[in-house]
């Protein structure tokens, strides 16, 4: 990710310090919050579904905010059961609007995996999304909120820690449509390219004129 300007560092967080990676590029289009897999099971900002959902906004000029829940690398505090963690990331979503002077002109993009679906069902019923993009979400494991109407939602159909079943009967109600990945698993193993290429696809249709970017991620 070739970025004008990459900050990893530590801001301060609702509970100490809050350990962000703040990716910029040169002309700014939007704001993406990204949001990793469950604390408890050794989710981190590095994830590679995380890091290629960040690769997917960037390449479309979105500044992509990744951050590490409280108790995970640098951030300091202790699992709070999604209540604090959603403060983490109204937190370091703050952050990346004060970095950016035009922030309140830019749309917001929200993205999660896992875990980190909890988080932004929840986020985006005090924000005003222009973009959702759900990975994997954790149906059942957590007590996700409905998505907005224009969410895109992947998951694997051999998915391992979250059964496809769980996940239709969230997405039911809400004539929520699912893009599922045959012969996959939670971690979308081998799959990440195709995974980064329906998101990326998504983005360029909820872009200016839906056309799709060709700058490299």
């Amino acid at each position: 990710m070739n970025s004008t300007s990459l900050e990893r560092h530590t801001i301060a967080g609702p509970v100490g310090a809050l350990e962000i990676a703040l990716s910029i590029p040169k002309a700014v289009r939007g704001i993406a919050l990204i949001a990793h897999p469950l604390p408890l099971e050794g989710g981190t900002l590095d994830n590679k579904v995380v890091t290629t959902l960040s690769k997917s906004f960037f390449a479309f000029g979105f500044a992509t905010m990744r951050f590490n829940f409280r108790g995970v690398g640098r951030s300091e505090g202790v699992w709070d059961h999604g209540n604090g963690e959603a403060d983490d990331a109204l937190c370091a979503l703050e952050y990346a609007r004060s970095r950016l002077p035009q922030a309140a002109e830019l749309p917001l993009a929200l993205a999660g995996f896992s875990f980190g679906t909890y988080i932004q069902t929840r986020i985006a019923q005090q924000v005003a999304p222009a973009m959702t993009v759900l990975i994997a979400p954790a149906a059942k494991r957590f007590a996700l909120a409905r998505a907005p109407a224009h969410t895109l939602v992947v998951h694997g159909e051999n998915d391992e820690v979250i059964p496809l079943a769980d996940v239709l009967d969230w997405a039911r109600p809400q004539h929520l449509p699912i893009v599922v990945l045959p012969d996959c698993g939670h971690f979308f193993h081998g799959r990440l390219t195709q995974l980064q290429t329906i998101v990326s696809d998504y983005i360029a249709a909820r872009t200016l004129g839906g056309v799709h970017s060709t700058m490299k991620a």
